[in-house]
């Protein structure tokens, strides 16, 4: 008889006999729905890969670590699939030839709907073989060329119906025209710009004279009509190809179909117009909403601010700063990157947006690179394992003391930062051994950087190294309460020692680049889960402290806790000097207390104090509610729509409640875990 785990098999029984309604561990991901069959498949899956890899793969004090709360190793249910973490994905890469997604192989796009169909599957394909988010890095050069394909075959087109129209030609000159029109097309190089065409409408101007007796006139009238038609079909086909990119990534599945795609966009910086016109419509088609007008979950768009591009009035991009605020103010997205914080800066160059910092996922920031060229495409984290800073401050604070015991704490978390580099190398190796053919998608269609070196059998040991490892923390505000008896967002104090305590970490994460010559960074963790984890486990070993464990989660990475009130702007300043120390991601957030839908100026000023403040990504979260009978989508208080004033209460069909954690949309209240619905709940509100 098989001897089987009681443990596991306990879990299994749960997550197989309960309903995710009351079942905290199947709401862990809210993006997956775990009443499904294929939901449920999965965490299946996860539960026994995780406990495999808990008495297999993992050095046992790893394991002791993480299951004491002292680390959290993150996606350890991927950990023995040698999955990477995420990608940055560069289209114009991708496209150039064609890919295959290990199904049939998919010729190079030629219009901008096949551009943006393609984008999507891409996405859904990366997703599939790997353990977090797909982003694409700067979306709108990418589909630029879908842009200039599509206006010159619909210029070519409205030339030959001009001609037509004006010259009513017979069969044989218009068998010339046909001829001439498409060496035309071949030839040109037309752009949406019509002042950039000179050279090749004097060219068109010569032919048509030459060819059909015209006058000068009349063939300018031809190419006029031409221009303004391509360009209004142009921009009507990449109105559609948006919206179709929208609609896929929220109904397209992957991960055996348990959940659509982890996917980011970052845009705003293509000056062109071509570029331009795939932002304008991105935002345009994400501001309409899906089909019956409801948020899109994904992608997490991002705008990218940069001065001299789209900061100021008079700046190419400027409207559609303006447009992305106000579609953030209204549905969320996008989330806004400043690539003039310093940090971010240093790595610019100008007409190069592969230099342009970009992030993925909750927050996650790819960027500087000691093995090769510092830029974002084709990289992304290998993985990352976060610590628990709030249990060392327990230890060596005035909690356990009469008074706090730095010299010790540091210690104790050098110690930590320790083991998870030695875990850290140790995923890496059993990543590193794993081969291209592993992987047919990320290195097969040399997707991730330096893969197209490789043979389908070669290992990808020396690739990966492009990629970054990453330490992470949570809770630094309870960790300062239990040191000191303050936050950083109450005492001048604690804000130095947890500026001292995350530039510690930081100067470790330096100093292991050094020895290691590989990508180690600090990352402001993502809390989904992992907050009401850490919290329960010190609930149980140390009792309910306050301040530290009398709320059911750990207040996000360097946040000020949100149950604390404070000015917008006062915690847009206290928390902007993290950015630059968590050079693997960070987010800062400010909470409305309404729509600001109504006041997208202040919406505007807030996102621009962030700039200022040095902030590398920041978001404005607000309410967003959602009555699916009418509906009607804004902010409802109470049980009454203030459209048809149905009340909830009284019929089966309920209130969409749509907020924000982490970075990105997650989606209606009823997929948080407890810990998430609780910090929702104690969130204030800056007025």
């Amino acid at each position: 008889m098989i001897n089987t785990d009681s443990k596991l098999m306990n879990v299994i029984s749960e997550i197989t006999f309960s309903d995710a309604e009351t079942t905290d561990s199947k709401r862990e991901n809210a993006n997956i729905d775990g009443n499904t069959a294929m939901g449920t498949m999965l965490q299946y899956g996860s539960v026994v890969s995780k406990h495999f890899c808990k008495t297999n793969v993992l050095q046992p004090h790893h394991t002791f670590a993480h299951d004491h709360g002292d680390i959290h190793i993150h996606d350890m249910d991927f950990m023995n699939m040698g999955t990477l973490t995420c990608c940055q994905i560069d289209l114009q890469k991708l496209f150039a030839n064609g890919f295959s997604t290990g199904h049939g192989f998919l010729r190079e796009p030629n219009d901008i709907i096949s551009y943006a169909a393609l984008a999507a599957i891409a996405i859904q394909s990366n997703q599939n073989v790997q353990h977090g988010g797909q982003s694409i890095p700067f979306f709108d050069y990418g589909l630029s060329d879908g842009i200039r394909k599509t206006f010159k075959k619909s210029y070519a087109n409205y030339m030959r119906q001009g001609l037509q129209l004006l010259l009513e030609l017979e069969d044989e000159q218009l068998l010339q025209m046909n001829n001439w029109i498409h060496k035309m097309e071949s030839e040109s190089k037309h752009t949406l710009q019509i002042d950039m065409i000179t050279q090749y409408k004097v060219y068109e101007l010569k032919q048509l004279t030459h060819l059909y007796s015209i006058n000068e006139s009349t063939a300018n009238k031809i190419q006029q009509f031409a221009y303004k038609e391509a360009y209004r079909e142009t921009n009507r086909k990449t109105y559609q190809a948006m919206e179709a990119f929208i609609h896929n990534l929220n109904t397209m599945h992957s991960r055996a179909g348990a959940q659509v795609p982890f996917s980011s966009i970052n845009f705003g910086t293509d000056i062109s117009a071509e570029g331009r016109m795939v932002s304008e419509n991105l935002l345009l088609s994400v501001e309409q909403g899906l089909g019956n007008g409801e948020t899109a979950i994904f992608p997490i768009l991002i705008f990218k601010v940069k001065e001299g591009i789209n900061y100021n009035a008079g700046d190419p991009n400027y409207d559609l700063f303006q447009l992305s605020c106000r579609v953030s103010a209204k549905r969320l997205f996008p989330n806004f990157s400043f690539l003039d914080a310093p940090f971010n800066a240093k790595h610019y160059v100008a007409g190069r947006p592969e230099t342009e910092a970009t992030y993925m996922g909750c927050r996650t920031r790819v960027l500087g690179n000691v093995y090769g060229e510092e830029i974002v495409s084709g990289r992304g984290n290998l993985s990352f394992t976060t610590i628990n800073l709030p249990r060392l401050g327990i230890k060596h604070g005035i909690i356990s003391h009469p008074e706090p015991m730095l010299q010790q704490f540091f210690e104790a978390l050098d110690q930590q930062i320790k083991l998870v580099i030695e875990q850290l190398l140790d995923r890496m190796k059993l990543q590193g051994n794993k081969r291209v053919k592993n992987f047919p998608f990320l290195m097969g269609q040399h997707v991730w950087k330096g893969s197209e070196n490789l043979e389908w059998n070669d290992t990808i040991a020396d690739v990966i190294r492009e990629g970054t490892l990453t330490v992470g923390f949570i809770g630094l505000a309870e960790c300062l309460t239990a040191l000191v008896g303050k936050h950083h967002g109450e005492n001048e104090a604690a804000e130095q020692l947890g500026l001292r305590i995350v530039t510690h970490m930081r100067h470790r994460m330096d100093e292991a680049i050094n020895q290691y010559q590989l990508n180690f960074s600090l990352i402001a963790t993502p809390a989904e889960g992992l907050s009401g984890r850490f919290t329960a486990i010190d609930r149980q070993q140390y009792g309910t402290i306050v301040g530290v464990t009398d709320r059911e989660y750990y207040t996000n990475s360097f946040h000020i806790p949100v149950y604390y009130p404070l000015a917008a702007y006062d915690k847009i300043a206290k928390e902007a000097p993290y950015h630059e120390l968590t050079n693997a991601g960070h987010i800062t957030y400010v909470e409305l207390d309404g729509d600001p839908a109504h006041n997208i100026e202040a919406f505007e000023t807030i996102i621009r104090s962030m700039k200022e403040a040095g902030i590398g990504y920041g978001s404005i979260n607000h309410p967003i509610d959602r009555d699916p009978s009418c509906g009607y989508s804004g902010v409802i208080i109470g049980s009454i729509c203030p459209h048809c004033g149905r009340n909830e209460e009284e019929d089966t069909i309920k209130f969409e409640r749509i907020r924000r954690i982490t970075g990105y949309l997650v989606g209606t209240l009823d997929r948080f875990n407890n810990a998430k619905k609780s910090e929702v709940h104690d969130r204030v509100k800056h007025n």
